[in-house]
C-alpha cells in the first residue's frame, strides 16, 4: 500500500437523518480533522421519511440517497448482513480501489428501518460493523474512524491495534 503515491480518491458519507447528540456531532468533527490531512472528505444527510410504514419509508430514503449517487461511485453500504472487515481488511481494499483507479468511494448509512433492496443492489460492497445494533449516529463516527485508521495503516503509521 503506498498512500502518497496512490491517484486521489475522495471520501463521501451519505446518511440518512441528522446528528442530534452534541457528544457524536463531537466525535465527528474530531475524526473529520484528523482524516483531512490524509483524504477528502464531503458528507451529505438526507431526511428521514418520517412514519411507521417500514417499506415505504425505506424507499423513500433510497430514493433520497440516489439523488446523491453517480454512475461511477463505488457504494460501501453499512449492512447488518454484509462482510465484517478488520481495520487492515479496510485498509486493503481501499487502497486497492485506489491503485485500480476509482476515484469517489460513498459509504452509505440507511435509516432507522435499514436499506431498500434497490439499494442494497446497487451497492458494490455490502460492509458491516459486526453484529451489534449501533444508532446511526455512531454508524457515521465509527465509519470515520475507520477511514482515518485505514489512512494511518496504509501510511505504515503507528496507530493503536
Amino acid at each position: 500500500m503506498h498512500w502518497c503515491n496512490q491517484p486521489v480518491v475522495k471520501y463521501r458519507l451519505i446518511a440518512v437523518g441528522k446528528i442530534r447528540e452534541p457528544y457524536i456531532a463531537q466525535a465527528l468533527e474530531d475524526f473529520r480533522t484528523r482524516l483531512r490531512r490524509y483524504d477528502a472528505l464531503e458528507e451529505i444527510e438526507v431526511v428521514a421519511a418520517r412514519g411507521d410504514d417500514a417499506a415505504r419509508a425505506m424507499r423513500e430514503e433510497a430514493a433520497r440517497i440516489a439523488n446523491h449517487l453517480a454512475p461511477s461511485d463505488h457504494v460501501w453500504l453499512l449492512e447488518r448482513s454484509g462482510l465484517a472487515l478488520s481495520s487492515l481488511q479496510v485498509a486493503q481494499r481501499l487502497s486497492a480501489l485506489a491503485d485500480a483507479g476509482t476515484t469517489r468511494i460513498t459509504f452509505v448509512v440507511a435509516g432507522t428501518y435499514g436499506a431498500d433492496a434497490a439499494l442494497v443492489q446497487r451497492a458494490d460492497c455490502l460492509w458491516s460493523l459486526g453484529p451489534l445494533t449501533f444508532l446511526h449516529e455512531w454508524a457515521r463516527a465509527i465509519v470515520l474512524e475507520q477511514l482515518y485508521r485505514a489512512a494511518k495503516i496504509a501510511r505504515n503509521e503507528p496507530y493503536h491495534h
